[in-house]
Formats: structure tokens, C-alpha cells, sequence
């Protein structure tokens, strides 16, 4: 029934439409109106030129560097929009609705911007710097109309100050200006900003309104009187251009919509269109799979018929302009005869491929769902393709359980991380179980887990890419120099992702893995702790169970290479020396390191820098490379909340929360001994210790004796499983 239903439904509508193109044909308007979003068109429907990319949903217009830089980008709608009326001349009324954000890496390197423009062509860029990519510095435009949001204050082109919006009409000098500061929107915050810029032709009223909320302001921040017609084509394009002037900026787009009409009614100039509402919070942006847009013409973009079917009816009521029709009308039964065949065979096809797709879903799912409870549930043949069958030269990383792949999906452009996991361990049913926990975690300093994949015997984690790789990667490989700005922030936000784990989660979450090659970095430098490879989840206040002791050696606590018992504590420990790491630049243990001063050759970064501290010579611990660029009293705080943190006795570091509250500071830095104390385990006490965790892991455990009354751990291994010995 339900096939014969479908058929049915889709017989109609082919047959009503054949009716009208066959009857009515002829009698089409010659002026249409355009209409698109970011959640319509695909992404063959923009042209990208110069530093203009795609990232993660948005439109980026220059490229994220850590250096300054000057370069320009630009995008465009990739069909041609009729901007003048073919019968009358009269230009189009027309509105666009967009958000953009402008960041910066380095908050004192700022220059450049970006801009709406109506353009003759779409193969072509403008100058970098204060031409906003806009226009070239040389010749003469024409027919170039642009609304620039300028970030940097050019005397040269007359602008009132770095924070403003101008309409520019073939000429980089704006006709006029608006002053952002009045409205009090600050394009260089980073934050969302919203804008809607409407003209109407029977008014030559162009209104351009700016505001944080995503509601239309009831006051436009500029108004200007002009006649289009003297600036525009008969077809122009539509997009958007960004530079920089020797700075770091990053300009993206996350939304846009656009609409244009020749509709005559419009005679109070206040058109506005259906899109101009902002697109809701959860709408996916550049849908790869939206077919919505109608075919165009060869020479103009999609197109929704402006003329009255009504109208053109009545004159064929009377008189059949086709040939066909006049014929045979057994012309036109074999027409939808053999549509209707069609449609159906094609319906049939439809049911049929849908129906084994599901099968299929429901499969892999019936396995996992119940477990996991996770954003998406990717196939297995899109994230093949997505990292080019697992291309050796995609990998970009390697977690505690397999590799990390780059992925990017072709349709849709999105970048993304692929995991592919090697749990032969583990039964499905606990690695399952274990990946609901941490879907289930939200923070902004968390590695956001978008879905997972379980086909073909192989478990698929989807991750958040990261433009900036990992920490141990910008500290150590990366050619420009960590800045200090950027590496306060870090700290700070993976001590806030810790405080989240420890003690705002339902149940607390201790990571166990805590190191700079597993904290990435986004385009912005901001931290996001990833790789729960090693973690667990225990209740608040409920004593950890003992394990084997693993993670990577100059992170791990002395309590937990002991007695294999892991805590809040022991990640603070593992805290304590990224935070040492990341001030002084050195890795936790090296096997030839020459002190700087006083410091003498050691391998071991704590005792080194506890050294420093003891003689009163802390600052010497700062990374070189940072050529004193840095305050003094931050960096001081900084290292001593490592050494607080890498205090041996666990009951003496600080909790995550205090940390946090210590690095924004809300409350200060504890007293730290000039001398490191020392901890020593009584041959009794570890063995006690010891035989608890034998106890609970059921695991023999070799115990090594000697004359003395202490005994030590082996320092040998560097990273993986620490057996004690």
C-alpha cells in the first residue's frame, strides 16, 4: 500500500507539472528573484580564491597563522545573479543576512578585514591590507559595490577608525561610514557578530545593521541613498573578501542567506525577505546533501518563478500555444504513460535501497546504541573515504589505543579527527560502556566527541580536528615560538577541564594520561584535553582500585608507580609537570640536559627546577625562546604552582579547583619549601601497599628486597605499562 500510495503521489505531481511546462510555457517571466542559505546550497555552490578555505561549518577568509602576515581571500556565490531588469533597467531590490567572527592569535597584531561585496566577476581578488581584498590598489574599478567592516584605522583612505562599517561604491574610500563604537560592537572580540544589509530599489535606500544579538536592530548603523543602476550589471556575484595587514587576524562567516526580487509591489522600501531570520542554533550549515535549489538558466543562478500562474492560465484557457497539444492529445498520454513508468521503477529503487540501509544500520546499531549515547553513528565507507582508506600520510597522531587519522568529508568539506581503535582487550560490552561515559562529558576544554563507527569488527571514535596539533608539537616542532599569552591560556584551560573531571562530573573522572601530546590545540590556542584512553570513572569519595600502573614516565605520580592506585591527586601530579614543561620548555625527563646557572646538569625536570627555587633563582627555569617576553611575576606564579603541584606527598597538592582559582587570580599561590621534601616508604608500608594491590589485581607481583630500609622505583621505562619491580 504504501508503494502504490508513493507511485500515486508522484505520479500526480509529474503529471501536473508536464500539464503547466507544456501548456504555459512561453508566458515565463524574464525577471526572477534568487534565493539561497548556508544550509541550502552545497559546497560546489561557492567559489573559494586566495587564503579563502572551508573549516569545520564556516567560510574562512584568511588563513590562521602564528606569525603576521598579509594575504587576502575571497568567496563567492558560484552563479551569476540578475542585479538589472531585462525589460525595465530598474536594479533589484535585494537582502543578505550573515554572522562572522574576527580573531586574533596575537591581540596586539591587528589589521585588516572583511567585506560584503557585489562584484562583475568571480575569478578575481583584490590587494591585500587596507583594499580588504576588495579592489586592486591599481586602475580603476567599476561596477564594484562592497559594505566593508574594517578592523584597522588606514589614514590613507580616510577612515575615522579602526572599529567601523563602511558602503564603498567603486572606490575603496567609503561614502559613508559607521561608527561601531556608538552601538558598542567591537569587531576584533572574537565574538559572533550579526549583520543584515537590505536596498530597496523603489526607495534607493540601503540600510546595513549590526548587533551581537541576532535580532535586528530597529535603527540601522548606516543609511545611504544610491542608484544601483549606475554601479551594477545586468548579472553581478555575490560574497565576501578578507585581508590582513601584517597581523594575525582570522576572519570567518558562519552564516549566511541571501534574496533578491524585481517584485513592483515593493514601493515602501521595506523589503525584507523570508531568510533574514537567523538560521536556528542547531541548523547544519552548507548541507552537502541539499538539492532545494532549482536548475538555472545558463546565464543566471537558481531562480523561483515571479510570475502568476493564474495570470498566465486564464490566456491558455483559450488558446494552446504548444504544438504537441495541438496534435494529438494521445501525444500527451504517452508522455505521462511512460513518466509515470518511470517514477514508479525509480520509487521502487528508492524503497528498496532505503529499506537495506536501515537493515544495515540497525545492525551495527543494535550492538552499540544500547551502550553508547554519542552525537552521530557514522558508516564505515565515509570515514574510509574521509581519511583515503587510512592513508599512512593522514595520520596525525597517536592516542593510547590507535592511531588518529585526518579526515575530511568531500561533500560537505568538514575536517575532522578519525580514531581507529585497537581494543582486542576488552569486550565490547565494557569498551562500549566506557565510551557512554565520555560521550557524555561536556566542556569547552574537552576534545569534543562528535560520533563513533562500529563495522566491520572496527571501533571508529570522530573527534573535533585541531588545527594547532597538539601542545608537545607547538612546543617543540613548530617553527614560531609558543607565545606567553597563548600559554597561560593553555594552562588555564586544562586545569578547568580537570576541575570539571574531578569534581563536577556526576561521577569523578580521573584521566590518568595527562601530558602535552595528549592537550590539542584549536585555531585559537585554546586547550582541549583529549585521549581518555587510560581514564576512569569512580564515585566522589569512593578509594580508587589498583591497577597497573601506566602512562608515560616524568607524568606519573611516586604514589601510583608504587601502588598503581590512581586519583585526583596523581593527575594533579601529572598537571604539575605540563605546567613546568610548558614554562620552561623542557621536556619532564631528558638524558642530557645542561642546567643554566646554578641549576647544574640533571635529567629530571622537578628536581631541577626545584633546584633553581631552592637558590633562589626560579626565573632562570623560563623557556629561552620566550626572550624575556613575559611577566615576571606571572611566570613566578606560574612555576611555583608546578612545583606545588609536583609535590611528593599527594595530601599536599592542591586541587584542581584551587588551581584554577590560583591561575585567574582569585587566590594565591601556596608556600612552596625552598627545599624539595622528600617521601620514603617504610619496607612495611610498601609492602602492605604492595599486597593490596596484588589483592585486587590478582597479579604477581615481583618485589625486589635489599638491606636498606627503603625501597625505590625504577626509573627505566619511558612511556606505556610501569611494571614494579
Amino acid at each position: 500500500m504504501y508503494l502504490t500510495s508513493f507511485s500515486g503521489y508522484i505520479l500526480t505531481c509529474f503529471s501536473l507539472h508536464l500539464f503547466l511546462v507544456l501548456c504555459f510555457s512561453g508566458n515565463v517571466a524574464t525577471d526572477k528573484a534568487t534565493e539561497f542559505d548556508f544550509g541550502t546550497v552545497t559546497l560546489s555552490s561557492l567559489k573559494l580564491l586566495g587564503d579563502a578555505h572551508w573549516t569545520n561549518g564556516s567560510v574562512w577568509l584568511t588563513r590562521d597563522l602564528g606569525v603576521p602576515n598579509s594575504g587576502a581571500g575571497k568567496f563567492v556565490y558560484s552563479k551569476p545573479i540578475r542585479f538589472r531588469s531585462q525589460e525595465t533597467h530598474i536594479p533589484a531590490s535585494f537582502t543578505t543576512y550573515f554572522t562572522f567572527s574576527v580573531s586574533n592569535l596575537n591581540p596586539d597584531s591587528i589589521g585588516g578585514g572583511l567585506a560584503f561585496v557585489i562584484s562583475p566577476d568571480d575569478d578575481s581578488i583584490g590587494d591585500a591590507g587596507g583594499y580588504i581584498g576588495i579592489m586592486a590598489g591599481t586602475g580603476s574599478p567599476k561596477s564594484v559595490i562592497a559594505v566593508e567592516f574594517d578592523t584597522l584605522m588606514d589614514v590613507e583612505f580616510k577612515d575615522i577608525n579602526g572599529n567601523h562599517v563602511g558602503l564603498d561604491l567603486n572606490s575603496i574610500i567609503s561614502a559613508q561610514v559607521g561608527d561601531l563604537d556608538s552601538i558598542e560592537v567591537d569587531l576584533k572580540s572574537g565574538d559572533l557578530v550579526n549583520s543584515w544589509i537590505d536596498y530597496s530599489a523603489s526607495t534607493q535606500l540601503l540600510n546595513v545593521s549590526v548587533s551581537y544579538s541576532n535580532v535586528k536592530p530597529k535603527e540601522p548603523i548606516l543609511s545611504f541613498s544610491v542608484d544601483l543602476d549606475e554601479y551594477v550589471n545586468d548579472f553581478m556575484f555575490v560574497g565576501f573578501t578578507g585581508s590582513t595587514q601584517g597581523s594575525t587576524e582570522v576572519h570567518s562567516i558562519g552564516w549566511w542567506s541571501f534574496s533578491s526580487s524585481f517584485d513592483p509591489d515593493l514601493k515602501n522600501g521595506s523589503f525584507t525577505a523570508s531568510i533574514t531570520a537567523p538560521p536556528p542554533p542547531t541548523a547544519t550549515l552548507m548541507n552537502p546533501t541539499a538539492n532545494s535549489i532549482q536548475p538555472a538558466p545558463s546565464m543566471a543562478p537558481t531562480e523561483s518563478n515571479n510570475s502568476s500562474v493564474a495570470h498566465n492560465s486564464d490566456k491558455s484557457s483559450k488558446k494552446c500555444h504548444n504544438k504537441l497539444c495541438k496534435e494529438s492529445a494521445g501525444a500527451l498520454v504517452g508522455v505521462f504513460t511512460a513518466g509515470a513508468f518511470v517514477l514508479a521503477l525509480f520509487a521502487i529503487v528508492l524503497i528498496w535501497g532505503y529499506s537495506k540501509k536501515f537493515k544495515r544500520v540497525k545492525k551495527s546499531e543494535s550492538l552499540a546504541s544500547y551502550y553508547i549515547k554519542m552525537p552521530k553513528a557514522f558508516s564505515y565507507k565515509e570515514l574510509k573515504l574521509a581519511t583515503r582508506s587510512f592513508d599512512s600520510t593522514r595520520i596525525i597522531g597517536h592516542g593510547a589505543f590507535g592511531n588518529v587519522y585526518k579526515g575530511i568529508f568531500a561533500e560537505s568539506g568538514d575536517v575532522v579527527a578519525v580514531k581507529r581503535c585497537n581494543h582486542s582487550g576488552q569486550g565490547n560490552e565494557e569498551f562500549f560502556s566506557e565510551l557512554s561515559m565520555f560521550g557524555s562529558l561536556r566542556h569547552r576544554n574537552l576534545v569534543r566527541l562528535q560520533g563513533w563507527c562500529h563495522e566491520k569488527g572496527e571501533i571508529l571514535l570522530v573527534y573535533d580536528y585541531m588545527a594547532n596539533g597538539s601542545l608537545d608539537k607547538a612546543l617543540y616542532e613548530s617553527k614560531a615560538t609558543l607565545q606567553w599569552a597563548h600559554r597561560r591560556k593553555i594552562l588555564l584551560g586544562v586545569a578547568s577541564a580537570l576541575a570539571y573531571l574531578h569534581q563536577e562530573c556526576e561521577n569523578q573522572v580521573i584521566h590518568r594520561d595527562v601530558k602535552t601530546s595528549n592537550i590539542m590545540l584549536d585555531e585559537a590556542f585554546n586547550a582541549k584535553l583529549g585521549d581518555f584512553g587510560l581514564a576512569r570513572q569512580t564515585e566522589h569519595d569512593k578509594s580508587p582500585d589498583a591497577t597497573v600502573a601506566a602512562g608515560t614516565m616524568g607524568y606519573l605520580a611516586p604514589e601510583y608507580l608504587l601502588t598503581g592506585r590512581a586519583s585526583e591527586k596523581t593527575d594533579v601530579f601529572s598537571f604539575g609537570a605540563v605546567v613546568l614543561e610548558v614554562a620552561t620548555g623542557r621536556r619532564p625527563i631528558e638524558k642530557e640536559v645542561t642546567g643554566v646557572g646554578k641549576g647544574g646538569t640533571s635529567s629530571n625536570l622537578v628536581e631541577w627546577v626545584w633546584g633553581l627555587h631552592r637558590e633562589s633563582t626560579l626565573l632562570v627555569a623560563a623557556d629561552p625562546r620566550l626572550c624575556g617576553e613575559f611577566g615576571e611575576s606571572e611566570m613566578r606564579k606560574v612555576l611555583l604552582v608546578g612545583l606545588a603541584c609536583s609535590h611528593p606527598d599527594p595530601m599536599a597538592r592542591p586541587a584542581m579547583r584551587a588551581v584554577v582559582q590560583i591561575l585567574v587570580g582569585e587566590s594565591q599561590v601556596p608556600v612552596v619549601p625552598r627545599a624539595r621534601p622528600s617521601m620514603s616508604f617504610s619496607t612495611s608500608n610498601l609492602l602492605l601497599n604492595l599486597q593490596d594491590s596484588v589483592s585486587d589485581l590478582n597479579e604477581m607481583i615481583t618485589i625486589c628486597t635489599s638491606s636498606s630500609s627503603e625501597c625505590s622505583y625504577n626509573h627505566g621505562s619511558t612511556s606505556g605499562v610501569v611494571n614494579l619491580v
